[in-house]
């Protein structure tokens, strides 16, 4: 654990080089080339494939509308803003009422594609063939995909699917064709290729709401006002810009007939009374000439009329306040018996309060708002109550005001009806006949008044409803726009570039976290704690499997020569005392080049004139013999079971300087014979006649034989491998050195070269341990060859 804080410690310390990193990244250009180009391709594939999406907008102008009743009760309650007015035209607008009445307005019944290698494309508004209906249920109907493909000058050919089967059959044009419940024509089209397909299906409104409300779209042009930009998106331009000037006309249809509905309500009223007293007046008037012909009495007295009129004024008064009466009681009616909009608005003569129109109309305003507040809050919720809690005030202002009426005029009927009952005994003095006279003649002019007063109010109404214009102005209407707003190829291909370079780097990043094994010189620097004493070269060619070239020798002027001498040179000046020096090399893991190294060391060592001696200690998985090309049944196990003396295992080479004493035959228990007084002996031995002994001993991470060895000898070589060891590798000299208190290990770095992809990326600061000399990057310089 404190190793590991240690290292990390270490790690935290460096600096990032950021050109190193771009040094990394740009090692495998050829990565981020391919993912760069695949993403371009990919975007090429999108755009090919995806719908392309356009938009056109339009600019309609609604009509402010302020009710001081609102603001009043607003500032009474305290309970802040209610739902806007503009959020109240949106829900207009997006309403199944108006889309369906705006598609009804377009071509729908039937619409046509044109087929293409991977998709169909909506051709509207072209129609390529010409269809007549004889029949069509607009409820069961057939509405897949139907094809059309020409034969020749009489006939044509029809597919479609019903359920799992595929029906073809041929038709001669003009006849009837039966597909489901529709029966329609189809007229010739004229000469077109006999290779041209059309695909064509049948519609009904409902069909488009989906694709209408998915694209629509309505928001303020300037913040805070009542000028509202409409956007509808399709993939077929010509088909929203029609939609959308079908919708804001019918939004102004709309609103223009919620304007007249009052007038027509009162209109409707009106031509209901004029129709009941159409029926008195004629019958007054039959009665009167009846009473004509049989009393004698062709017209009243003078003071007869003064009478008539007197009683005709009364009656017509309380008639028509008998109609207010009427009306009053059906808006009170609409007030407390429904939850919708109020419409009646009918007031003559000013008996009714003008505050009570501004309140109904505040009363309708205010349902609307919260129509369009459920769509996004729950009845319960507190903005609806708040809501609520207005509308219940105004209806009860309203009620309040409608009972006040109603009070009114039922005290000027009883007023009226005082006046009456005086005309009325008056009446009754004259004779009898002229009596009955004033009577018809009474009941026929009160129907005659007031159904001329009734005209009056209906003709009156009718001029004020055709007067009456839409609370919003059509600003701009939409016009056809060809530039697709989606997919936008340069967006796409920016996108795709950008991707593509990052989806480059995130597998370069992938590739070194993937990676467990040590490319990285810093990183072992910045790891271990023991002295770096150098680092060998990759070799210039091919090595065989048991590393016979005797590789120093063979490559004399490599710069992996040049950099074996670097550490020869430096193991010259470690123990320098002694006259003979113990090398231990060992490593890890089998493969990472203790033999080759060994054997490296030695051969390099013995052209300085130094007798050296190589040991295959490896007792497990002996190699050294096969380096030599010797027999492995005369060695270092047959010397430590006392089968052979020192001459006997001594093997000599062409180099009059370098013998080797290979590992001999495999014993059952190699870790007691290394560990035993012995082998102990046979350095003693050795030591009188060699000035360096080197150890090639077995890996100390898989196996303890070497544990007794690295104890016995004066210099310990830990043996890295590039693209080979493992990162565990490079904290192992610590753990040894700390484990059994060594302070001879030394770490030599084998097989190195440059590596961008996997090299560091950090500032050098200054050197790490023993200063080692790193011929990497000269081989150019002119001074090494790869030749003798």
């Amino acid at each position: 654990m404190q190793e590991n804080k240690s290292v990390q410690k270490k790690l935290n310390n460096r600096e990032i080089d950021y050109l190193k990193i771009a040094a990394i990244l740009f090692s495998r250009w050829y990565i981020l080339l391919g993912m760069v180009l695949l993403g371009v391709l990919c975007a090429y594939l999108y755009l090919w494939y995806t719908p392309k999406t356009y938009a056109t907008s339009g600019i309609i102008k609604f009509e402010e509308k302020r009710s001081e009743i609102s603001d009043m009760i607003n500032v009474m309650n305290n309970s802040g803003k209610t739902a806007s007015g503009l959020e109240s035209e949106r829900y207009i607008l997006q309403s199944q009422g108006l889309l369906l009445s705006a598609i009804r307005k377009l071509d729908y019944r039937i619409s046509f594609y044109s087929s293409g290698r991977m998709r169909t494309y909506d051709i509207y508004p072209n129609k390529p063939l010409k269809i007549d209906f004889l029949k069509f249920d607009t409820l069961d109907f057939y509405q897949d995909i139907i094809t059309y493909k020409p034969l020749d000058e009489q006939y044509f050919q029809l597919s479609w699917s019903q359920g799992d089967r595929q029906n073809v059959k041929k038709f001669r044009y003009h006849t009837p064709v039966n597909i489901g419940k529709v029966s329609f024509t189809l007229k010739n089209p004229g000469s077109i290729p006999s290779n041209t397909v059309y695909q064509f299906r049948f519609n009904q409104p409902a069909q488009f709401l989906n694709r209408v409300r998915r694209g629509l779209r309505a928001d303020e042009a300037i913040k805070n006002s009542n000028v509202v930009t409409i956007q509808q998106t399709d993939s077929n331009p010509q088909f929203a810009a029609d939609i959308l000037n079908a919708m804001m006309d019918e939004y102004l249809n709309y609103d223009r007939d919620q304007k007249t509905k009052s007038a027509t309500q009162m209109i409707r009223f009106i031509s209901e009374q004029q129709q009941y007293l159409s029926t008195q007046v004629k019958g007054a008037e039959r009665s009167m000439e009846k009473q004509k012909q049989q009393s004698g009495v062709l017209d009243v007295s003078a003071s007869s009329g003064v009478f008539l009129a007197k009683v005709t004024e009364l009656e017509s008064q309380r008639s028509l306040l008998k109609i207010q009466l009427i009306a009053i009681d059906q808006l009170h009616t609409q007030m407390t018996d429904k939850r919708s909009n109020v419409s009646l608005n009918f007031s003559m003569e000013g008996n009714i309060d003008p505050l009570l129109a501004t309140l109904i109309a505040n009363f309708n305003s205010l349902l609307s708002d919260r129509n369009v507040l459920l769509k996004t809050y729950s009845p319960s919720s507190q903005t609806v109550a708040d809501l609520d809690r207005q509308i219940e005030q105004v209806k009860n202002a309203a009620l309040q005001n409608i009972r006040a009426s109603a009070q009114r005029i039922r005290k000027n009927m009883e007023y009226l009806n005082q006046q009456l009952s005086q005309a009325n005994n008056q009446v009754s003095a004259l004779p009898a006949a002229e009596r009955d006279m004033v009577s018809l003649r009474r009941d026929f002019e009160i129907s005659e008044k007031v159904y001329s007063f009734l005209s009056e109010k209906k003709l009156e109404a009718q001029i004020n409803r055709s007067a009456i214009i839409p609370g919003a102005t059509i600003i701009e209407h939409a016009q056809v726009n060809t530039h697709p707003v989606a997919p936008v190829a340069a967006e796409v291909y920016r996108s795709a570039i950008l991707l593509g370079f990052l989806g480059g780097i995130g597998i370069i990043i992938l590739i070194r976290l993937s990676n467990p094994y040590i490319y990285d010189k810093e990183y072992v620097e910045h790891t271990t704690h023991q002295p770096i004493i150098g680092v060998i070269n990759k070799f210039p060619d091919e090595i065989d499997e048991d590393s016979s070239q005797i590789l120093a020798l063979s490559k004399s002027r490599s710069v992996f020569a040049e950099s074996v001498r670097a550490i020869r040179t430096n193991l010259n000046f470690l123990a320098s005392e002694k006259n003979s020096k113990v090398i231990c090399v060992t490593s890890e893991v089998s493969g990472e080049g203790k033999t080759f190294v060994a054997i490296s060391l030695a051969s390099t060592l013995s052209l300085i004139d130094k007798k050296v001696v190589v040991i295959g200690a490896d007792l497990r998985r002996p190699k050294l013999h096969k380096t030599f090309g010797c027999s492995p049944d005369r060695g270092l196990s047959n010397y430590l079971i006392n089968q052979c003396t020192v001459d006997e295992i001594i093997q000599w080479v062409e180099n009059k300087n370098f013998d080797f004493i290979s590992s001999g035959i495999i014993p059952p228990n190699p870790s007691e014979l290394l560990n035993s007084e012995r082998m102990s002996g046979l350095l003693q031995l050795l030591k009188e006649r060699y000035e360096i002994i080197i150890i090639d001993t077995a890996p100390i991470g898989l196996v303890s034989d070497s544990i007794p060895l690295i104890r016995w000898s004066d210099i310990n070589l830990f043996v890295i491998r590039y693209g080979r060891s493992t990162y565990h590798a490079a904290s192992l000299p610590d753990r040894l050195s700390e484990e059994y208190h060594l302070t001879n290990m030394l770490v030599v770095l084998n097989a190195f070269e440059e590596n961008r992809l996997h090299g560091g990326f950090y500032k050098k600061r200054g050197d790490h341990g023993t200063r080692y000399t790193d011929y990497s990057g000269y081989e150019k310089s002119g001074y090494y060859s790869n030749g003798k």
